[in-house]
């Protein structure tokens, strides 16, 4: 990505020197209709012209013909015309001096039609080859504070003074109804841009130019498809290292990186959780809701992030204590026990002897003592064994609290000060008056939190931010490549090459193998004869499996048989296998005898492209549990060994690792070895690699072992 270019792409659309209404149209509530009252409306000095071949005149101004009819070459182009017209006007507009232009026009590949398709395509081909700035198509349009420049085609009065807060979206209704709600809580953007179906400049595009903007704190992103996640990740970080918060609202699972995917780590890492993983890796906050999105923006833009996950908290009621500890419980987030030096000096200011814990219901004593309140905000933020103080209160919404509002007047002196975070917390979401939104003006460093659920979900989203983007910045080993393992490259392009999706599980583990995942003897047989050679070569116990090109999922066709003993059991099995795999619709090609292994822990290691996201990651609790519990943790490539620990430790099936309820602790970098070699596989072959499937591998006190495979290939 260049960066330095989307800087000034996005730059020229959002500073026009002029605006050129193409498809002019005074016909009432009409989008054109609504863009020339809001550009006026909110202040936009710089010329504006209008283009109607059909008319001389709208709203009491000249219309021109055409771009060359115009006084003035043209800068920043409105299209409100059909589908069929917007390429050539941007073509001709583009020749006539114009830099940048927003696509209101829809019909470019929105209804999968073909003629649409076609329509999108010369509409492509038209921006690439004029390099025209383009928002759309099929948008609503943006504001942009800074320039007074707005053509949202929203009746609605806005806010347009400005604000810390950007908002970028493929979706306008989206957009307008997050501004909307921002602004209710007296938080205001300073752009916000439909980005619509983002055939032009995209949301990378615009991360990269907002996090150079100087008074932005939070970019929230709207994101129905992410179009290149390289890109993505580099605007992300740049922002990130600018002192920008990314909150992303993602919708949907990727239906079409699930059906293509025949594998179950396909299945299993759908866009979501591919998206979240990125997302860790570069700090940037999945909120689930638009809700969500408001709480984080006003954490985020008010407050410092916590720097880990202990709260301490000043209540005025016993029973919001319980709700801010059932929330604590549900969210991940603890109010431990405060430091004996803490409590000597809350004791002392409530008076109430050794009652103090934590949450601490301060009652009737801080509501009558300034003395007090001030004692125990400074006690709790002195407390090394605290990350973040939450103090009980709400902004007034009329005067006469006298109270309320000489607390609040405390609480921004000390969140003005360095040191740990404060935020208040109200009992219930509530909605906020001139009144209160001009009282919050004055606690720029306090965040106000609506809510106790909401707002304990909102500090560990933050908190958990800050520890999972530690743990990408930990540099990747790269491991030199080996003379195995350039020649499994070797062998995976020719596969490739020869047209191959699906390998066998024992390609598969061979493959796996020369990456350092171990596997137990074995070796295919295409007839009895020679199955039962290679038991005896093996030794009893062995395990029988069916070979077939088209056959993934050998279990659920009863095309595996464990626990076979002796020759007249293999004979068995063998016919049995034949005539399962011939009904579940596949021709028998042998079998594959392995040695059967001991009992152990089940474990499931994928890894899986993902079309909108790339490499993701996966790894849980595997056999029958596999999709029964999906005890699953996710991450993003690069791995790094502690981005791997991180991996193990955020699922369940760590306990029994570790020894759960007595049984034998397991040796886990068996397992962190075993994905570090999946991590290698991905840095050689993973432009080849659709998915792969480790499933289960055994965990044993003697190592790790693969006990079934399966690599989809990318088709060429």
């Amino acid at each position: 990505m260049d960066l330095f270019a989307a800087r000034q792409k996005v730059g020229a659309l959002t500073a026009p020197s002029n605006v050129v209404i193409v498809g002019a149209s005074d016909k009432p509530g009409s989008w054109s209709a609504r863009v020339w009252r809001n550009l006026h409306r909110y202040g936009f000095t710089r010329p504006i012209y209008l283009i109607n071949p059909r008319r001389s005149e709208i709203w009491d101004q000249v219309c021109h013909p055409n771009f060359a009819a115009l006084p003035a070459p043209p800068d920043h182009l409105v299209i409100l015309a059909p589908a069929i017209q917007v390429a050539g006007a941007l073509r001709t507009g583009a020749a006539a001096g114009a830099r940048s232009a927003t696509i209101f026009s829809s019909g470019f590949g929105e209804g999968y039609g073909e003629t649409d398709a076609l329509l999108g395509k010369e509409l492509t081909d038209a921006i690439r080859d004029t390099g025209l700035s383009v928002s759309g198509p099929n948008c609503m349009g943006n504001i942009c504070a800074r320039s007074n420049f707005v053509t949202l085609v929203e009746d609605r009065e806005l806010n347009v003074g400005g604000g810390p807060i950007a908002l970028v979206g493929q979706s306008g209704g989206v957009m307008v109804f997050l501004n909307q709600a921002l602004e209710e809580r007296g938080l205001s953007a300073d752009y916000l841009i439909t980005s619509g179906n983002e055939i032009g400049l995209c949301i990378s595009d615009y991360i990269a130019f907002l996090a150079y903007e100087p008074d932005l704190k939070v970019i929230i992103v709207y994101i129905e498809a992410l179009k290149e996640a390289d890109d993505f990740r580099q605007a992300c970080l740049v922002a990130r290292s600018a002192g920008k918060s990314i909150i992303a609202i993602k919708l949907g699972q990727s239906d079409a990186g699930r059906s293509a995917a025949m594998a179950h780590t396909g299945s299993l890492a759908g866009s979501m959780e591919s998206f979240d993983a990125l997302c860790a890796d570069i700090g940037v906050i999945r909120a689930h809701t638009l809700d969500e999105a408001v709480e984080l923006a006003e954490l985020l833009t008010h407050t410092n992030p916590p720097a880990g996950l202990r709260l301490a908290a000043l209540t005025l009621s016993g029973a919001y204590r319980g709700l801010l500890l059932d929330a604590a419980e549900r969210h991940g987030l603890t109010f431990p026990n405060l430091a004996p030096e803490t409590k000597v000096r809350i004791d002392s200011a409530l008076g109430v002897g050794s009652l103090v814990s934590n949450p601490i219901d301060g009652g009737f004593s801080v509501l009558t003592s300034e003395v007090a309140y001030r004692e125990c905000i400074e006690a709790l933020r002195a407390d090394v064994g605290i990350d973040m103080v939450l103090l009980q209160e709400s902004l007034p919404r009329a005067a006469g609290s006298q109270r309320a509002e000489r607390y609040i007047k405390i609480i921004q002196e000390y969140a003005a000060q360095p040191g740990k975070p404060v935020a208040c917390v109200t009992l219930a979401s509530h909605g906020q008056s001139d009144y209160s939104r001009n009282l919050r003006k004055k606690a720029s460093h306090v965040a106000f939190l609506q809510e106790a659920n909401k707002a304990l979900l909102a500090i560990r989203a933050v908190a958990e931010r800050e520890r999972l983007y530690k743990l990408a910045c930990y540099p990747v080993v790269n491991v030199s490549m080996s003379d195995e393992r350039l020649s499994v490259v070797e062998l995976v392009k020719n596969f490739v090459q020869a047209g191959r999706r699906t390998l066998s599980e024992y390609e598969s583990k061979k493959i796996l193998n020369a990456y350092g995942l171990k596997i137990l003897v074995e070796e295919t047989a295409d007839n009895l004869e020679n199955a039962l050679k290679v038991a005896r070569a093996i030794g009893y116990p062995v395990v029988m499996k069916g070979v077939s090109q088209t056959l993934q999922h050998k279990s659920d066709a009863g095309a595996v048989i464990a626990g076979i003993c002796n020759e007249d059991h293999l004979a068995e099995a063998w016919s049995i296998i034949a005539r399962n795999v011939e009904a579940a619709g596949h021709i028998p090609e042998g079998v594959l005898i392995v040695q059967q292994a001991a009992e152990g822990l089940e474990l499931v290691l994928g890894l899986h492209h993902d079309p909108e996201c790339g490499l993701t990651f996966m790894m849980g609790a595997g056999g029958v549990l596999l999709e029964l519990v999906k005890d699953l943790s996710f991450a993003a490539a690069p791995l790094t060994q502690k981005k791997v620990l991180d991996m193990i430790a955020r699922t369940k099936v760590a306990l029994l690792i570790q020894g759960y309820r007595g049984s034998t602790p397991l040796d886990h970098t068996q397992v962190v070895d075993a994905i570090m070699g999946l991590a290698a596989l991905s840095l050689d072959l993973g432009p080849y690699i659709e998915s792969v499937d480790v499933n289960p591998l055994r965990l044993l006190p003697s190592g790790a072992f693969v006990l079934d495979s399966l690599i989809i290939l990318r088709e060429s």
